[in-house]
């Protein structure tokens, strides 16, 4: 049966390499590669269950088409759960030639399909690979280069005599620091595509804290954050609204000459929402809701807010203020 099965095969275009038994079978599939084996069941020593077993045990185990007897169905069914790729029933004459090579063919196709699809999941393990690198480096740039803007504007500010466009100036330069963090924060994170905010509003609001507090107004400022992370254009919208919110308080919750407490607060809610809090102690919002700048910082929240699909809220507190954003996760 075995060189019968040979030739048929060659006839219909296998290359065929035979084997006496299990163990001559595996010690030929562990020195050569071989696109697949059939195994039958009853073989001298080991039978066919068995070297199905020690095959598939193999560094790289080709598929197996397992050969069984008409009457031996459990057999069958005991193979394809260990492992055998399909099961074909032994019979006297050509036909069963021709069921052997159509498994064969049938099973080679799906192991091709396999190994095509193992290739193309690394192709793509490997072009996110370097997509992850290059937008790495895509957010260093952009870090730096907001560094240099920001720099420049420094350097114009402290070249101004007019207090209220030195001002101006120093309000732009946090603006520009906020989004500069988001950047720092996504090219020196293994993630390139979210930013923990966590991480980025505790060193957002220490950059803020040297700039905002001074011996003249000494202001605490403090961070309470859940681990949420948000994707970038999130991340940078939360940030310029949270600069916002806390230049505001530090310039107007207290008396000139004193400071106080502004606290930043992040918090999930467990239904794939947030909520932010920025709070003072101070003198509460006045009754006239005229902006008392440029108006330039709340046309910025609300526009941040709109892009995060929510609106920052006030409430009213008993001393100082409450602002309050509620917005999703995703």
């Amino acid at each position: 049966m075995r060189r019968l099965a040979a030739r048929g095969l060659a006839r219909r275009g296998y290359r065929v390499t035979p084997a006496e038994g299990g163990a001559e079978g595996i010690a030929l599939a562990a020195a050569e590669r071989f696109d697949l084996v059939a195994v039958d069941h009853y073989m001298p020593g080991m039978d066919g269950l068995e070297t199905l077993e020690r095959l598939a045990a193999l560094p790289s185990p080709p598929p197996v088409v397992y050969v069984t007897g008409s009457d031996e169905g459990r057999i069958a069914v005991a193979a394809l759960k260990a492992g055998a790729a399909d099961y074909v029933v032994k019979t006297v004459g050509e036909d069963f030639f021709d069921l052997l090579a159509a498994s064969f063919e049938q099973v080679l196709g799906r192991s091709r399909l396999a190994r095509d699809k193992v290739a193309a999941e690394a192709d793509l393990r490997a072009s996110n690979a370097r997509l992850e690198a290059l937008l790495g480096e895509v957010n260093h740039r952009v870090a730096n280069s907001l560094q240099l803007v920001s720099a420049m504007v420094r350097l114009q500010a402290s070249a101004l005599a007019d207090p209220v466009a030195r001002a101006a100036l120093d309000d732009t330069q946090r603006r520009i620091g906020a989004i500069a963090q988001v950047h720092r924060r996504l090219y020196s994170a293994n993630d390139v595509e979210s930013v923990d905010m966590r991480d980025y509003l505790g060193s957002l609001v220490a950059e803020l804290a040297e700039t905002l507090s001074n011996d003249a107004a000494p202001h605490v400022l403090r961070v309470v954050a859940d681990p949420i992370r948000l994707a970038t254009d999130k991340a940078v919208s939360l940030g310029v609204i949270v600069t916002e919110l806390v230049t505001n308080a530090c310039k107007y919750a207290y008396p000139a000459g004193t400071g106080g407490e502004i606290r930043v607060l992040l918090a999930a809610d467990g239904t794939g929402r947030f909520l932010l809090a920025v709070e003072d102690d101070g003198c509460g919002m006045p009754a006239d809701p005229a902006p008392r700048g440029t108006g330039l910082g709340t046309k910025l929240i609300r526009a941040m807010a709109h892009s995060l699909q929510t609106s920052v809220a006030y409430e009213p507190c008993v001393h100082g203020v409450r602002a309050t954003l509620r917005a999703g996760v995703v």
